[in-house]
């Protein structure tokens, strides 16, 4: 699955609104409809509070971080080329 349809799974299976959803992870709601449109990607500081919030709230974070991690991986090896 796309790391923007897991963000935007986890949020509705926490039947949270994108504003909401926003507040719990200290960032704008246009950041969160970047995420979940595919327009970005959070980077670290986000990914922690993504982390937290599935902690906190009983979800897996495992898919979430390894969709993400392959995406930073692709990154680095394009910038390598």
């Amino acid at each position: 699955m796309a790391l923007s349809v897991s963000i935007k799974v986890l949020r509705q299976k926490s039947l949270m609104s994108q504003m909401t959803f926003a507040k719990e992870l200290n960032v704008s709601p246009t950041t969160v409809n970047r995420w979940e449109t595919g327009k970005v990607k959070p980077n670290l500081t986000a990914m922690k509070a993504i982390k937290t919030f599935c902690e906190r709230n009983g979800y897996s974070y495992s898919d979430i971080e390894k969709e993400w991690l392959s995406y930073e991986n692709a990154i680095q090896w394009s910038e390598e080329k």
